[in-house]
């Protein structure tokens, strides 16, 4: 197999663009400036290497826009002075050239332009509104003009979409001469509006021209007696100029300025009326530059002094004009351009400051900037281009010379879109006949600079080629998608890695794509409002309206395919459409596009560093990877980008494994975040809506290129485990609910003496039993928004009062082992404080800080995603803290019992119990109290281990309500007591109703005998009273109750006379274990 290296086949600057075909129309010449070089790529002293990067030096003279563009194409980047050290080096790079002129240098501080909100985009504009159904409106401009050696007006028009005929937007009429300087345009019969200037009586053909839709657009027109030279400007861009007038001389004076009548006589005998709306009218006594006209547009303000500013309280109106109000859109607000130019250089001269200004249009030579690495790696394809070309390249050279037999030697840059043309044809030939034998990487480089240098070509065609070029821009935009498909097809996956130092990735062709659509977007829509363009792996649509016709714009959606119904889609909302309408604008225009084999090309070994979502414990985090197509949208307003949110859906196309689970994260591709890489996956200002079974839908608040990116947990159980689990735990909350409510009505019903002790299990039994009755019902509520909210919020505080009342059983616990000074009445109002007060205010503070980020998207409960979910975990880690210090306090005082114990009984006796006592006094307070103190979640941290301690998990706490079922109710001494005191008091009950009670007089006292004394059994114990005979209807029961004790029983006395007398029958309480 023949070496990567040598199969590579040159750049576009030794291959392709070194056969740039000559078009019938030569686009803009290149100036070659002061010191040009014959060759000057032949030349070794042109090339500068540092430390870091590598100079090179281009002395064909190039506007800075152009030269940006050049650089580009390089794969390179004009030279950005951030640092001394580069501006060292750099002058001193110059003055070892000799060359004598200024170069381009990038202005690290300017930004670069991109869509921003539409409320700061927007001017107010108090305009005239000339209506059609009066032709004598017209606008005195109130000014005494001088003889003017130069001029400038500009202008903002609205063209009345409906009149065709010829319309005057402003005429200026001297005594001498009516016709001395005025701008007219009429409408041709392709709906375009074409102008023409009339100076000193001559007629210009009409030329510039621009769309009729409706619009607003910024006309400025120029004029210099000194230079001869005229100019038309349209939205900033030069539309049409020339040289020479009939008449060598000033503009006369003392003449009258009309706005929208032609003066056929001096400031009378209107005609061709004007029909629209006119504002912003400013006139200068100087020819201004281009610069300064493009900064107009964008509505910055200039340093030139006015002549006349527009102030409608110098302009007096026919009565059929009306003052309207007119929101203009103003991108300079927030995209300043530089009014005094373009950064330069220059290092001939130590008496001149090295750095200066110039007009951006001026023709300067440029330095453009790489890496050492990349600079490196391109000289290697430029050498193996010589050796061995590709199928490709052999067969582009072979069109070539076919299609255009005389091929010119030029500079690697296009200067119009016919040259782009002609070589998108060719290039799509080529690869249809080379499909075979498929792309090179070095072909990839070839075409991906092709498509950076047709991208960055204007969209405004020339004058010369204009109607040729509107015509084939339909043509120009297919064969472009189709070379970019070519370069992303999943067929060249294995290539890129191949040419990562030059090209940074396959968005490189995504960026060009965005760039060349977004400046052809007026040219491909000016017939049609909606255009479609399909290959394999792209769809490209633009979708254009007019906003007062009402919205029509339809969402977006990529092909579809047999195997999935769901497809890729993308809108804007109707309420953002709606808004867009409110300020102002016009029409809008929205370029959507679907790239399906993006996601294979991506090295899968190049982790997307991103914190993992899913952050519960049990799924190990893998990744993160492109897990989908990658699906873009640019809105235009008015034809300038505009800052939009969007809705899309992305299917998930992902190779699904066994045992890996992927959880979807809405990004977007952003250039801006490592420039000197392309750019990287960024998330903020999109979310997730909803997850699907094979699809997620995701929220942005802004337009560019989106994607799914799915992150790869492994997964710690199988599906059978997480059913079986879930199954679990409904079946263990279930359970627990059950033994809170019966270990509640116990406490309640049995009557078990009241104390601290009891008033915190009912409430820690109250607020478990809450919780785990919500958790039960929550994922019914998950279908609705608002409950499952109102869920959430309830979750969060009664399993927070929970974990509280947790700890205070651990405080009382802790105030029983070590004394604490404190009544009963305070520390229930402090532990009242804490089991409730605290988890409300946890609760609140919650809700107020978090906002809309308090819920997760898909379950009833806390947010993974946020620093929301501390709002439990942090308080459930400070009581599990606490709790297990009681544990083992707790611990240590029952194992000092137990040994103090073992000491006191026989030595031989001792050894045989020490072990034993020992062992059972540090397991019982444990198994007693891990469930009561919440002690088991400590598992939780440990879930992720192994799907035993999950099952470990859910049965210890999911089954907490059960343990303590058990240990405050069936083997709690009180309760048990408690119970076996009414069994027994029921019992004497029934057994006093069976006897006939008597009268039983004070005065008939008899001695009582203490029911605890330790003397042998008489006739008056329950034993001989059992065996005696029945009681005489004399008799007389007596009951007396002593509740001096905590530990009880009941016991029965019965008290008689030896010669029949009353009988008295006592029931008393004893200490259990007591023997009467």
């Amino acid at each position: 197999m023949v070496d990567i290296e040598t199969e590579m086949t040159g750049t576009l600057l030794t291959g392709l663009i070194l056969f740039l075909l000559e078009v019938v129309c030569n686009g803009e010449p290149t100036h070659a400036g002061p010191g040009t070089m014959e060759h000057p790529y032949e030349q070794d002293k042109l090339v500068h290497q540092t430390s870091q990067w590598v100079l090179e030096l281009f002395n064909d003279s190039l506007p800075f826009s152009r030269a940006e563009s050049f650089c580009r194409g390089q794969f390179s980047s004009l030279i950005t002075l951030q640092q001394s050290e580069d501006k060292e080096e750099t002058v001193e790079f110059l003055r070892q050239t000799g060359l004598r002129s200024a170069v381009w240098v990038r202005d690290h501080k300017r930004a670069a332009s991109k869509p921003v909100a539409l409320s700061r985009q927007y001017l107010e504009f108090s305009a005239l509104n000339f209506p059609k159904e009066s032709h004598e409106g017209f606008a005195h401009v109130k000014l005494a003009f001088p003889g003017l050696s130069s001029v400038s007006v500009c202008v903002r028009v609205q063209w009345d979409t409906d009149w065709k005929d010829i319309s005057t937007v402003f005429s200026y009429a001297a005594p001498v001469l009516t016709n001395e300087f005025q701008l007219r345009g009429r409408v041709d019969m392709h709906g375009r509006i074409h102008l023409a200037l009339i100076i000193h009586g001559k007629h210009f053909p009409y030329k510039a021209s621009f769309a009729n839709d409706g619009a607003w657009h910024h006309i400025c027109v120029t004029w210099s007696r000194i230079s001869n030279y005229w100019a038309i400007y349209v939205d900033g861009d030069r539309k049409d100029m020339g040289y020479g007038t009939d008449m060598d001389r000033d503009i006369h004076g003392d003449g009258i300025l009309i706005l929208g009548q032609d003066q056929d006589s001096f400031g009378g005998n209107f005609t061709e009326p004007f029909f629209g709306n006119i504002t912003d009218l400013n006139v200068w006594n100087i020819s201004l530059e281009t610069r300064h006209v493009r900064a107009l547009n964008l509505c910055s303000a200039t340093v030139q002094e006015k002549f006349f500013s527009w102030n409608l309280t110098l302009i007096n109106s026919h009565q059929v004009v009306k003052e309207v109000q007119a929101p203009l859109f103003c991108p300079a607000v927030h995209q300043q351009m530089e009014l005094q130019g373009c950064r330069t250089l220059q290092g001939w001269s130590d008496q001149l400051p090295p750095l200066g200004w110039t007009d951006c249009s001026d023709f300067l030579p440029f330095i453009c900037r790489s890496s050492r690495a990349r600079h490196h790696r391109m000289e290697q394809i430029s050498k193996s281009q010589t050796s061995q070309p590709s199928a490709f390249m052999n067969q582009l050279m072979k069109l070539s010379n076919k299609s255009q037999p005389m091929l010119v030697q030029q500079s690697l840059e296009l200067d119009s879109l016919a040259q782009a043309s002609a070589l998108l044809n060719i290039s799509v030939q080529a690869l249809e006949d080379t499909q075979q034998e498929g792309l090179q990487p070095a072909d990839m480089v070839t075409l991906i600079q092709l498509l950076t240098l047709t991208a960055d070509v204007s969209s405004e065609p020339s004058v010369c080629n204009e109607n040729s070029t509107r015509d084939n821009i339909q043509e120009l935009s297919q064969h472009f998608i189709s070379v970019a498909d070519s370069i992303i097809s999943e067929n060249n996956a294995n290539k890129w890695q191949a040419i990562k130092e030059v090209v940074n990735g396959p968005m490189d062709v995504v960026k060009s794509i965005d760039h060349m659509v977004t400046r052809l977007s007026q040219s491909l829509t000016a017939e049609t409002d909606h255009v479609t363009i399909h290959s394999p792996n792209i769809k490209l649509e633009l979708q254009q309206q007019r906003l007062d016709e009402g919205s029509k714009v339809v969402s977006f959606c990529g092909p579809g395919s047999e195997t999935h119904s769901i497809l890729d889609c993308i809108s804007v909302p109707h309420q953002k459409i709606q808004d867009l309408q409110n300020n102002g604008f016009y029409k809008i225009t929205l370029v959507n596009t679907w790239y399906g084999s993006l996601r294979p090309l991506f090295n899968p070994e190049e982790n997307i560093t991103m914190e993992p979502t899913v952050t519960d414990g049990s799924q190990r985090y893998l990744g993160t990877v492109l897990g989908s197509s990658v699906i873009s949208t640019t809105v235009l307003g008015d034809d300038q980008p505009v800052s939009m949110a969007v809705h899309f859906q992305l299917q998930h196309k992902v190779q699904n494994y066994i045992d890996a689970v992927y959880d979807p994260v809405c990004a977007f591709w952003d250039f801006d975040l490592t420039p000197e890489t392309g750019g990287w996956w960024n998330t903020k200002g999109c979310e997730v809506v909803s997850k699907h079974y094979g699809y997620t839908v995701c929220y942005c608040n802004h337009t560019t290129n989106f994607a799914l990116l799915l992150q790869v947990y492994e997964t710690q159980r199988s599906l059978e485990n997480e059913k079986a689990l879930k199954v679990l735990t409904f079946i263990g909350c279930g359970v627990s609910l059950c033994g809170l409510l019966f270990t509640f009505i116990l406490f309640i019903a049995v009557g078990v003496p009241k104390s601290d002790r009891t008033t915190v299990h009912k409430n820690l039994i109250v607020a478990l039993g809450l919780a785990e009755l919500l958790l039960m019902c929550s994922d019914w509520a998950a279908e609705n928004q608002a409950a499952c909210f109102m869920v959430t919020a309830l979750l969060h505080l009664f399993f927070m009062a929970s974990f509280c009342w947790m700890l205070v059983e651990g405080l009382l616990l802790w105030s029983k082992v070590v004394s604490v000074n404190i009544s009963e009445d305070r520390r229930m109002k402090l532990y009242y404080v804490i089991g409730w007060g605290l988890p409300v205010l946890i609760v609140g503070l919650t809700l107020v800080i978090s906002g809309d980020k308090y819920k997760d998207h898909n379950h009833c409960w806390l947010s993974v995603k946020t620093d929301t979910i501390w709002a439990f975990v942090g308080p459930v880690i400070f009581v599990l803290t606490v709790n297990a210090v009681v544990l083992c306090r707790v611990v240590m005082v029952t194992v000092s019992s137990a040994h103090r114990r073992a000491k006191m009984l026989s030595p031989s006796f001792a050894s045989k119990m020490q072990t034993f006592d020992l062992t059972w006094a540090v397991t019982r307070p444990v198994l007693i109290l891990l469930p009561v103190l919440g002690l088991t979640w400590i598992c939780g941290v440990l879930v992720h281990l192994s799907v035993v301690v999950s099952y470990i998990f859910i049965v210890l706490n999911s089954f907490q309500g059960l343990y303590i079922f058990l240990v405050y109710a069936v083997y709690n001494s009180e309760v048990r007591n408690a119970i076996k005191r009414i069994k027994e008091k029921r019992k004497a009950l029934s057994f006093t109703n069976c006897s006939q009670p008597t009268s039983f007089l004070p005065s008939q006292r008899a001695p009582i005998i203490s029911p605890w004394s330790r003397s042998p059994p008489t006739s008056s114990s329950p034993e001989t009273s059992e065996t005696s005979g029945p009681f005489n209807s004399t008799s007389t029961s007596l009951v007396i109750k002593n509740e001096s004790f905590k530990k009880e029983s009941f016991v029965n006395f019965s008290l008689r006379q030896a010669s029949g007398n009353q009988v008295v029958q006592l029931t008393g309480f004893k200490p259990s274990g007591t023997k009467l």
